[in-house]
């Protein structure tokens, strides 16, 4: 059993209104979903990001101001597959550019699928990839005399409220040295018409990914969630930026979790809150930076200005 997943759920489970963590989605079935819901039509965040390094790559490579450098290390928290990334390796092997790669992630398979995907592409390039937690790696890397550039892509640092935002780039720029960069991927604001419909898609994959937590629930902890008697729920706030799921109880119900032994009880429509995903503009992300040290230094658009990449520098 996995302890903190035990300790998180019970301790979840037990607030009013009822939460659990979006980081504990991405078990073998919920991380296959995920690459499911980045393939879909309605599902643009992936799509608009990968038109940024895709299109844009030299354009990044100039704000990063690596051209008069012989080499640096490229860092990536949370690389997954790699598919956007690949492409500013490419541009940065097209102008020859000596860089070491570092992908950080806590999922083995994550990295053993990016390390393949890579060596496919390029088959003489070497990567070291790091298992493990992104802080912990990343004050190992600290010691490297060489410059950095971390990525975080993929409007991930949209799951954290933006106090959360603020403490993570914080204890980001603590472990990088004075004009290192990052690249930070984030979903820009826009109207609900297109936001909703990537939280909730026609095929039913999104649904099928937040419900599965609950599947899981019933693996690792011996509950028995009836998934048919819950439902997935999105919403999005178009004037803050915010969309967040739930899972909602549609009967009155008791949930037995004898791995917590635990018994809880649900109303009818009764939500558990599982994700928060933040849009941003200028102002959000000049917040979320204030007192850690970093500056905006670069903000690049895909040509919907859907998505941006913003380019920070530690001062």
């Amino acid at each position: 059993m996995n302890k903190q997943f035990a300790i998180d759920v019970k301790e979840g489970l037990s607030k009013t209104p009822k939460r659990l963590s979006s980081k504990y989605f991405y078990d073998e079935k919920g991380s296959a979903l995920f690459s499911e819901i980045m393939k879909l039509p309605e599902y643009y965040l992936t799509n608009a990001e990968f038109e940024i390094f895709q299109k844009k790559a030299s354009e990044i490579i100039k704000i990063l101001g690596v051209t008069n450098q012989k080499s640096f290390d490229l860092i990536e928290l949370g690389a997954g597959d790699g598919y956007k990334t690949i492409e500013l390796l490419r541009a940065l092997d097209s102008c020859n550019f000596q860089y070491q790669y570092t992908p950080i992630d806590i999922s083995a398979k994550a990295l053993h699928q990016i390390e393949g995907n890579i060596q496919r592409q390029f088959p003489k390039k070497k990567i070291s990839p790091k298992l493990g937690d992104y802080f912990h790696i990343l004050h190992e890397l600290k010691a490297s005399p060489l410059p950095k550039v971390v990525l975080f892509l993929g409007s991930n640092i949209g799951n954290m409220e933006n106090v959360e935002a603020n403490a993570f780039l914080n204890q980001l720029s603590e472990n990088l040295s004075k004009g290192d960069k990052i690249i930070l991927g984030v979903d820009l604001k826009k109207s609900k018409d297109i936001v909703l419909p990537a939280y909730n898609d026609s095929q039913g994959v999104t649904s099928a990914f937040n419900l599965n937590l609950l599947s899981r629930i019933n693996s690792e902890l011996e509950a028995n969630f009836n998934t048919d008697l819950f439902e997935h729920t999105p919403m999005y706030d178009e004037q803050e930026g915010v969309a967040k799921s739930a899972i909602k109880s549609i009967v009155n119900q008791e949930v037995e979790i004898k791995g917590l032994d635990m018994k809880v009880a649900f109303k009818k429509e009764e939500q558990i809150h599982t994700e928060i995903s933040r849009k941003y503009d200028d102002t959000v992300i000049q917040k979320i930076c204030l007192h850690t040290g970093l500056k905006i230094v670069g903000k690049i658009t895909d040509s919907q200005n859907y998505f941006a990449d913003y380019i920070i520098e530690k001062q």
